[in-house]
């Protein structure tokens, strides 16, 4: 089941990015970290009560790691990958994406001693010669630093991700998956929350609160990639190897590219053709050396 539910996961997060680009013109990366947390952390609420999920039997060690995995997975990784994608548009990121599942063999290994051969390393030189062949040609609708600062916010966004996924994977064995996403999406919501106060005031953070509830696009994309993607996520990481789940988290890389063609009227050139399919072929090598 854990290779469905990673599948379930990628057309998921596919929507609910091109919905994210479609909203990020009224919000800034910030304020849609906080809104999309919101309401995933609501629907993890609604969850546990409505199936009635037996609590968790976490550690302090547990509670410090979840702690940390939500600050840097759902705070930091969230907010840059959103930054990243307001500057380069969905097209672009998803293709930037690609570099999530070498970085996932490689964490996974230094973790859990999960072995790559030879193969995992010529797929990951694939992977970021199809993110180089993608972006070599400047789009025209996108600015030189920008297209610089969101492709190295991309990367790092994906870094951090498959990192703080990765440190709770021991905790999910003997824990429900939607306990694990409520504490790390709770630390992320807590911490944004107060940067934002701090930052805005009261008043303007409720008046963005009122606006981002009433935005069909987000909301949408925060139900399809903050509460249901995340569930299939970490039940995909729970239920099959990490190299596995992370190939076919990998295919939203796929979705993405055709669902900004043909909701957003993105240019497919020949550059983003080629390098997505070098990317996508770099990532399948990864994934199917044992």
């Amino acid at each position: 089941m854990g290779d469905l539910y990673a599948v379930i996961t990628a057309i998921c997060w596919s929507s609910a990015v091109i919905l994210f680009d479609i909203s990020t013109k009224n919000f800034t990366a910030i304020q849609l970290n906080v809104l999309k947390n919101f309401i995933g952390v609501f629907g993890f609420i609604l969850t546990i009560i409505f199936l009635s999920i037996p609590s968790p039997n976490f550690s302090q060690q547990d509670i410090l790691t979840l702690a940390l995995s939500g600050v840097l997975g759902i705070l930091i990784a969230d907010g840059l990958f959103l930054e990243s994608l307001r500057r380069l548009g969905s097209g672009i990121s998803a293709v930037v994406s690609t570099i999530y599942t070498p970085t996932v063999f490689i964490i996974a290994f230094i973790l859990f001693g999960e072995t790559i051969k030879s193969q995992s390393y010529i797929g990951g030189a694939l992977v970021l010669g199809g993110i180089t062949i993608s972006v070599f040609q400047l789009p025209k609708a996108v600015k030189k630093k920008d297209l610089y600062v969101g492709i190295l916010f991309g990367i790092m966004a994906n870094i951090l991700t498959a990192y703080s996924v990765l440190i709770v994977k021991p905790i999910m064995k003997n824990n429900s998956v939607v306990y694990v996403a409520l504490y790390r999406f709770s630390v992320g919501f807590f911490f944004g929350i107060l940067i934002n106060l701090l930052k805005s005031g009261i008043k303007p953070v409720v008046q963005k609160f009122k606006q981002g509830l009433t935005n069909r696009y987000l909301v949408l994309g925060a139900i399809l990639g903050t509460y249901l993607s995340v569930i299939f996520w970490l039940a995909g990481y729970k239920y099959t190897l990490a190299g596995r789940a992370a190939i076919y988290n990998q295919l939203s890389t796929v979705f993405i590219i055709i669902l900004a063609r043909i909701f957003l009227k993105e240019p497919m050139t020949s550059n983003k053709v080629i390098g997505v399919s070098l990317a996508i072929f770099g990532a399948i090598i990864v994934s199917i050396s044992k």
